[in-house]
């Protein structure tokens, strides 16, 4: 299994870069940023100083959308960093959750998430596409390469993902949802002749090592909130029964509406209706051995990345702990 950091560029930028160095050094192949340029800083400049100062990281936003950058200056940006440094970039992309909500737009369609995917992923490539009626292709780039991963959780998105994307992106690490949700990804692939082994598959939630099992509780309660910002908009489309699993639908009964001022902070006022056990299941919490019980049973279920979402109060040494008691134990 590989690793991956995900934190949210708030200034000052060269927190955002020093924390990706400690967490190449202790193991970490994969660096994440929130992409919601109003709510926090411009990740793509901040990801350049990521480059240099890490050798292998790979770097990219969990995730962009199609509707907050065109097209052609999105895959320009991503083959610029790797004309410079190698290769090291990786396309997370979804709907739209913040970036589209807080300028007042709705989310992408999942059509606009696939096109968008074929043409920034060709462009970045080197290969010819089709814009505006217009041939379009990136002259100086050879030997270019960007995967795209897809986020997303409702029947539809995950078909999205199994026909079109190079990985897939559960934001939630509860067992049950992951094995639900990488099988209708995978059925998805076949159904299309694609290779269902060949989508990587990326988990990501917040992690908190310690044993005040309460006080971690509350730092991570703000993930049920993010999360079910989501799960509100496929309760609306698909109802609370059926087509999306109960333990994803059923938490979000006492919601009501969503600040995005507090959006993916520990306190949000916004995520008081998200019980403890939403947490406990969509998050990893307590000592490092009960993360590893957990990494396992998702590596079980085909996970190949675990990506941590760190925004808590004890950063440093959750970053510590994974490098020294978690990560050696899931990549042995």
């Amino acid at each position: 299994m590989d690793f991956g950091i995900v934190l949210q560029s708030d200034p000052p930028a060269r927190d955002v870069v020093r924390l990706m160095k400690d967490a190449e050094d202790c193991g970490f192949r994969y660096g994440w940023t929130f992409d919601s340029c109003v709510l926090w800083q411009e990740p793509f400049v901040i990801y350049s100083t990521v480059l240099a100062a890490t050798s292998s990281l790979v770097v990219g936003p969990m995730v962009t959308s199609p509707g907050t950058r065109d097209w052609s200056v999105m895959a320009s940006t991503f083959a610029t960093l790797n004309d410079m440094y190698g290769n090291r970039t990786v396309c997370g992309i979804g709907r739209g959750d913040s970036a589209h909500r807080v300028v007042g737009k709705p989310p992408s369609t999942l059509a606009t998430v696939r096109d968008c995917m074929r043409v920034v992923k060709d462009l970045a490539e080197g290969r010819a596409v089709t814009m505006n009626e217009k041939t379009v292709q990136i002259p100086w780039i050879s030997n270019g390469r960007l995967e795209m991963w897809m986020a997303g959780y409702g029947p539809k998105a995950l078909q999205t993902v199994g026909e079109h994307a190079d990985g897939f992106i559960l934001q939630c690490a509860d067992p049950a949802i992951a094995r639900w949700t990488i099988g209708a990804v995978r059925d998805a692939a076949r159904a299309a002749g694609r290779d269902p082994g060949g989508i990587t598959i990326c988990v990501a939630a917040p992690a908190y090592v310690g044993d005040d099992l309460p006080h971690q509780r509350e730092q991570l309660r703000w993930f049920g909130g993010m999360v079910g910002n989501h799960v509100a908009d496929l309760v609306a489309r698909y109802g609370s029964s059926g087509a999306v699993p109960r333990e994803l639908t059923d938490y979000i009964r006492g919601r009501e509406g969503y600040d995005y001022s507090h959006h993916g902070k520990a306190g949000n006022p916004s995520t008081e209706f998200v019980p403890d056990e939403i947490v406990d299941r969509f998050c990893l919490l307590g000592p490092a051995s009960a993360h590893v019980s957990r990494l396992q049973e998702l590596a079980e279920l085909g996970v190949d990345q675990f990506s941590l979402y760190l925004m808590h109060d004890d950063r440093e040494a959750t970053l510590a702990a994974y490098g020294s008691e978690v990560i050696p134990k899931l990549t042995a």
